[in-house]
C-alpha cells in the first residue's frame, strides 16, 4: 500500500535531483533490479549529478538487469561503496545512450571502471595494446576498442582527465587499433605480410594527437617490398594489406563499426595508388604537391607497421614541409585557403556548426597551422603537430601575443569539449550543436553548467565562438603591431625577419615598406597612434582580402597623415563599425576610387554615414552645382567648384560599387549585378550633365552676363545620353542653340561658339580634380561639320542628307543641359528619325549590318583578342547595343515601350512586345551587364579606361575580385566571359544578321 503523499514527496525529490521525467523515473527505481539500492540516498544524490539523470537511471536498470544473478550484487555493493567507480559508470551512462547500450550487450564490461590505480588514471599506448591484444577477429576487436573507450569515457566525464588528454588518449586508442587491425589482416595473409615492409602514417586529428570520440582516421600507406621480392609483387601485397587494415576497422559488423580509415590524404587522393613506395612519396611532394597537402604533413606520424619505414617517410617528408612557404605559389596558395568559405554547409546549419562554421574549431587549427609553416621553416619550436602545443609554442616565441594565445586556447578547448560530448552521445560522428532542448540541456550539465545549463551553454558558446572569429586580427595581425610598436616592456616579439615573412605569406609584395607604414601609423603614444593600433589588425585583414593589400596599407597612410589630428577622423574609424571596413575595401581594390579619396581625403566621411553611399538625385546635385557657380567670382572658381562636387561624388559612387561588389562582413556582395551597372551608370551620367551645367552656367556668365544672345542646349548622346557613363567615358554631345529674337545669326553663332570653347577650357583646366572631356564627334558631318548649329539647321541638314548610321545615333539622344524648351523641341525634331513610321526598309537595314561588319574587321585594335574586348569584341557591348538598336528603329513606331535611350530597358521593352524570346534577352542582358562591368572594373583598379582584361597579374586578379572570383580563380574568369558572349554573340548573328 502507497503512503498518502510519499509519491509526491519522491516526486519532488526527484525533480530536485535533476531528472526531467519524475514518474518514469520513480518507476525505474522500482525496477526489482535496484531493490537492494533504491533506498540508499547516496545513489539518488549521484545519479542526480550525472549529465542526464534520466539516461544515467534508464542505463543503471538495463545494466543491473542484464547482469547474471549471481554477479548483480557485486554490481550493486560496488556502487554504493565505492564513490570512483560510482562516479565514473554513472557519469558515463548519463553521458552516453551509445556506451550504455554497449553495457547493456556486455553487462561484465563494467568491470572495466573498478580498477582505480596511477596506470588506469593516465593509461597510454602500451595500455590500449593490452586492452586489444585478445582479439583476433574484426567482430571481438570492436567489442575490446568499445571496452577501452568506456574507460576513456568515463576519465573524461569525471573530470579526472581534461579535453586535450581525452584527444590524446583516443589517438592513442586509435593507434593501437590499427596496429591491431594491421596484425588480423597479416594473420589472414601471411604470404602477403611476408612479401612486404608497410607502414601507417596518421594524419589529421589521429596524426596530431587531439582525436575525437567519433571521426575518421586519416592515414597514409607507404610500402616497400622485403627482401628479395619484385617490387612491383611487394606494393600489390601492401596494398591488400592496407586495403584489409581499412575494412576490419571501417565495415559494419553485429557489434557496428569502429570509424572509417580514410587514406584521401594521399598522393592524387582517392585517384591515386592506395600504396606507395617512399621515393614515390617523396618525387610526388617535391613535384606535384600543393600547398594545402605540405599543411596536411604537419601532423604526419607513423603509427603502426614497420617502424623504420614509417621513421624514414617521416625524416623524409618534415624537410619539405618546412620550406613549403618558399614555394612559388604559397602566398596566392594561402590566399585561397584563408578565404575558406562554408558555402557547402547548410545555410540552416550554418549557426550550429562547431568544426566548419565562422568562430568554429578549424579557424582556430587552419590559422595555427599557417603561422607554424611561415615561421617553422627557421623556428623548430613550431614544429608540432597538436594545435594546442604549437599555440602555446607561437606564443613563448613572440609569433602571437600571450593573452590572444590563452583566450584563443580558452576557446579552443571549450569548443572542442563541447565536440566531444555531442558525440560521446550516440558515438555518431557530428559537428553540430543540437536544438532539442533537452538534449542542449544534457550538453549544458556535461559542461559542468548546472543553474541555467541550456542558457549558460549557449551564452559560454557564443563568447568563445566570438573570441575565434577575431582570431585572424589576434593571431597574424596584432602581433605585427607589437613587433614595430613596441610598447609593452619584456614581451617577446615578432623579429623583423618573421614581421616580414608574415607580411609576405599574407599576400604583401613588399613586406619592408609595409612594415614602414606600420611602424609610422603604430608608433608613439598619441591618441592617434592608440586608435590605429587598435584597428589595423581589423584593417589589415581586410587588406589581405584584396587583390593588393601594399596598396591599401599605402592609402590608408596617406589619408591618416592628411586627416590624423582631425578630431571627427578618428572618432569616425573609432565608433562608425562599418566605416573602417567600408575604407580598407576602398583602399585596396584598385587606384580610381583612392586616388579621388586623396584629393579630398574629408569625402572618408560618406563611409561612416548610413545613406552616404546612396546616389543623390539630379535635382540635388544641379542645386548644390548651380549655387556654387553662382556665389563663385570667377568662372575658373566657379568650375572648380562644380569638378569639385564631381569628384566627391565620383568618390561616392566608386565608394558603393566597390562596397557592394565585395561585400562586408555584415552585408554580402550585391547579386544584382544589372542594378549596380544601373546605378553606376546612373550616377555618372547625372553627375556628368551637372558638371557640363555648371559649366554653361559659368561660360555664360564669364562671357556675357546673365543671358546668352542665342537660346543654347547641350544634347547628350551615347552612354551620356542613355545614362550608361563608365568611369572611364568621355561626354558624348551635340550642341543645338537658336537666336533669341532681334539677334543676328552669326552673332548668335559666333556666341555659341565662344561659350562651347569656355566650356572645354574651364573643364580641362588642370586642377586636383578628374578633367572631363567633351566629344562632339556624332554631331552631322562628323569633323568636317560645323560645332553647333541652330535647331533649323539640324532640320534642314537631317530632312536632306541624313544617313541612316545619324539616325542610329541619335537613338540614345537626351536633353542634358541648358534650355529646356530648345532640348525638347530638338527631341521632337528627331523622334521621326529614330523611331521612323512604318519601320526601316530593306535597304536601310542592309546598310546598318554593312556598317557593324565593317567596324568589326576594321576598328578592332591590333592584336586585340576579339574573344575579351568588351566593346567590339564578339557578344560584347557593340554586338548588344546594334541589335537592340535595330529592333528600336524597326519597331518603335509602333512600340512606345521601345522610345527610351537606355539599352537595358529598351531590350526589356521588346521582350515584353514579343520581339525577342526570353531567353535571348537574358542572355544579352547578361553580356551587356558583365562586359559593362569589366569596363568599370578596369577603370577602378588602373584609374584609366581600357577595353579588355589588364595582363599584369596583380591587376587582373583585382578586377576578378571585383567580379567576385576568388584569388586564384582569373582563368575561370575569363572563360566565363568567354562561354557568356559567345552565347551572346550567337543570338546577335540570329537576330542582328539573320532576322
Amino acid at each position: 500500500m502507497t503512503v498518502p503523499g510519499r509519491r509526491s514527496s519522491t516526486f519532488i525529490r526527484l525533480l530536485r535531483s535533476g531528472f526531467t521525467d519524475p514518474s518514469t523515473a520513480a518507476r525505474l527505481l522500482d525496477a526489482d533490479a535496484l531493490a537492494a539500492v533504491r533506498a540508499d540516498p547516496v545513489l539518488l544524490d549521484a545519479l542526480g549529478a550525472t549529465a542526464d539523470p534520466d539516461l544515467a537511471l534508464l542505463g543503471l536498470v538495463r545494466l543491473a538487469e542484464a547482469q547474471p544473478p549471481d554477479e548483480l550484487p557485486g554490481l550493486l555493493d560496488t556502487l554504493v561503496s565505492a564513490k570512483p567507480l560510482r562516479d565514473r559508470l554513472l557519469g558515463v551512462l548519463g553521458a552516453s545512450e551509445a556506451l550504455g547500450d554497449h553495457l547493456a550487450r556486455h553487462p561484465r564490461d563494467w568491470l572495466t571502471l573498478v580498477t582505480y590505480e596511477a596506470a588506469d588514471l593516465h593509461p597510454g599506448l602500451p595500455e590500449f595494446e593490452r586492452g586489444l591484444a585478445e582479439a583476433h577477429d574484426p567482430v571481438a576487436l570492436r567489442v575490446a576498442y568499445r571496452r577501452c573507450l568506456l574507460s576513456i569515457a568515463a576519465r573524461d566525464v569525471c573530470g579526472t582527465i581534461d579535453v586535450a588528454e581525452t584527444a590524446a588518449e583516443l589517438a592513442d586508442l586509435a593507434t593501437a587499433t590499427l596496429r591491431a587491425a594491421l596484425r588480423i589482416a597479416s594473420a589472414a595473409a601471411p604470404e602477403d605480410a611476408a612479401r612486404c615492409r608497410l607502414a601507417v602514417i596518421a594524419m589529421g586529428k589521429c596524426g596530431g594527437n587531439e582525436l575525437n570520440y567519433v571521426s575518421d582516421v586519416d592515414v597514409i600507406f607507404v610500402g616497400e617490398a622485403a627482401n628479395g621480392t619484385d617490387e612491383g609483387k611487394g606494393i600489390q601485397a601492401a596494398t591488400r594489406l592496407a586495403s584489409h587494415l581499412m575494412r576490419i576497422c571501417s565495415e559494419t559488423t553485429v557489434e557496428g563499426t569502429i570509424w572509417p580509415v580514410d587514406a584521401n590524404l594521399r598522393p592524387e587522393g582517392r585517384n591515386g595508388p592506395l600504396v606507395r613506395t617512399l621515393a614515390s612519396h617523396l618525387a610526388y611532394y617535391q613535384r606535384w604537391a600543393k600547398t594545402w597537402e605540405f599543411q596536411a604533413l604537419l601532423k604526419a606520424r607513423a603509427v603502426a607497421g614497420d617502424p623504420d619505414l614509417g621513421r624514414q617517410y617521416v625524416d623524409a617528408i618534415t624537410p619539405l614541409v618546412w620550406q613549403a612557404a618558399e614555394r612559388e605559389n604559397f602566398v596566392p596558395d594561402v590566399q585561397k585557403m584563408r578565404r575558406r568559405v562554408v558555402d557547402n554547409i547548410p545555410a540552416a546549419q550554418v549557426d550550429r556548426e562547431l568544426k566548419l562554421g565562422p568562430g568554429g574549431l578549424r579557424d582556430v587549427e587552419f590559422a595555427v597551422q599557417l603561422l607554424q609553416l611561415v615561421h617553422g621553416r627557421s623556428d623548430a619550436t613550431l614544429h608540432s603537430g597538436t594545435t594546442l602545443d604549437a599555440l602555446h609554442a607561437l606564443a613563448a616565441g613572440g609569433y602571437v601575443g600571450r593573452a590572444d594565445a590563452a583566450q584563443l586556447h580558452d576557446a579552443y578547448r571549450f569548443l572542442r569539449a563541447m565536440e566531444h560530448r555531442i558525440q560521446l552521445y550516440r558515438l555518431r560522428r557530428t559537428h553540430l550543436v543540437p536544438e532539442d532542448e533537452s538534449d542542449l540541456r544534457r550538453l549544458g550539465r556535461s559542461m559542468g553548467l548546472r543553474t541555467e545549463p541550456v542558457a549558460e551553454l549557449n551564452k559560454a558558446w557564443r563568447r568563445h565562438a566570438s573570441v575565434v572569429r577575431r582570431l585572424h586580427e589576434k593571431l597574424f595581425y596584432r602581433p605585427l603591431l607589437d613587433a614595430v610598436a613596441q610598447l609593452t616592456p619584456g614581451e617577446t616579439r615578432l623579429s623583423p625577419r618573421a614581421a616580414g615573412q608574415r607580411l609576405e605569406a599574407l599576400g604583401y609584395a613588399d613586406p619592408a615598406a609595409a612594415l614602414r607604414h606600420l611602424e609610422a601609423l603604430a608608433s608613439g603614444v598619441t591618441r592617434k597612434a592608440a586608435i590605429q593600433r587598435t584597428l589595423l589588425p581589423v584593417l589589415l585583414g581586410w587588406f589581405a582580402d584584396s587583390a593588393d593589400p601594399d596598396a591599401g596599407l599605402l592609402g590608408f597612410r596617406k589619408v591618416s597623415d592628411a586627416l590624423g589630428k582631425t578630431p571627427w577622423y578618428l572618432r569616425l574609424l573609432r565608433d562608425e563599425g562599418a566605416a573602417a571596413e567600408n575604407l580598407a575595401r576602398v583602399l585596396s581594390a584598385g587606384r580610381l576610387a583612392p586616388d579621388l579619396l586623396m584629393r579630398a581625403p574629408e569625402a572618408v566621411a560618406l563611409l561612416g554615414d548610413p545613406e552616404g553611399l546612396q546616389p543623390r538625385t539630379h535635382e540635388a546635385l544641379e542645386q548644390e552645382v548651380m549655387a556654387a557657380v553662382g556665389r563663385a567670382d570667377t568662372a575658373e572658381a566657379g568650375v572648380a567648384a562644380a569638378r569639385g562636387v564631381r569628384r566627391r561624388e565620383l568618390f561616392r559612387t566608386t565608394a558603393a560599387d566597390i562596397i557592394g561588389s565585395y561585400g562586408t562582413e555584415d552585408n554580402p556582395a550585391e547579386e544584382d549585378h544589372g542594378a549596380l551597372v544601373d546605378r553606376v551608370g546612373g550616377a555618372v551620367s547625372d553627375l556628368t550633365a551637372v558638371t557640363v551645367a555648371g559649366a554653361l552656367r559659368a561660360a555664360v556668365q564669364n562671357q556675357y552676363g546673365d543671358t546668352l544672345p542665342t537660346r543654347f542646349a547641350v544634347i547628350g548622346v551615347g552612354r551620356f545620353g542613355g545614362h550608361e557613363l563608365g568611369y572611364g567615358s568621355d561626354a558624348d554631345v551635340l550642341f543645338v542653340h537658336e537666336p533669341r529674337e532681334g539677334v543676328d545669326e552669326q552673332e548668335a553663332a559666333k556666341a555659341a561658339q565662344t561659350v562651347i570653347a569656355e566650356m572645354r577650357r574651364l573643364l580641362q583646366l588642370p586642377t586636383a580634380d578628374p578633367p572631363l572631356l567633351i566629344d562632339a564627334d556624332l554631331r552631322p558631318e562628323g569633323r568636317s561639320g560645323p560645332l553647333v548649329r541652330t535647331l533649323s539647321s539640324y532640320a534642314a541638314y537631317y530632312r536632306r542628307w541624313s544617313l541612316t548610321w545619324e539616325s542610329q545615333a541619335l537613338l540614345r539622344a537626351e536633353p542634358v543641359a541648358g534650355d529646356a524648351d530648345l532640348g525638347s523641341r530638338f527631341i521632337e525634331l528627331i523622334d521621326p528619325l529614330r523611331y521612323p513610321m512604318e519601320g526601316l526598309g530593306e535597304d536601310a537595314v542592309r546598310e546598318i549590318r554593312r556598317l557593324k561588319a565593317r567596324m568589326e574587321s576594321e576598328r578592332m585594335p591590333r592584336g586585340a583578342d576579339s574573344t575579351l574586348h568588351t566593346k567590339l569584341g564578339r557578344g560584347g557591348l557593340s554586338d548588344v547595343e546594334w541589335t537592340v538598336q535595330l529592333m528600336q528603329m524597326r519597331h518603335a513606331w509602333a512600340e512606345p515601350g521601345l522610345r527610351t535611350t537606355r539599352t537595358r530597358q529598351a531590350l526589356a521593352a521588346a521582350h515584353a512586345a514579343g520581339l525577342i524570346p526570353t531567353d535571348e534577352a537574358q542572355i544579352l542582358d547578361e553580356a551587356w551587364v558583365l562586359a559593362t562591368r569589366v569596363r568599370n572594373a578596369v577603370m577602378l583598379v588602373r584609374g584609366r579606361a581600357g577595353d579588355t582584361f589588364p595582363s599584369e597579374a596583380r591587376e587582373l586578379a583585382a578586377v576578378g575580385r571585383y567580379l567576385g572570383y576568388a584569388e586564384g580563380t582569373v582563368g575561370e574568369m575569363l572563360d566565363d566571359y568567354r562561354r557568356i558572349t559567345r552565347r551572346a554573340r550567337a543570338v546577335v548573328e540570329e537576330l542582328f544578321y539573320g532576322g
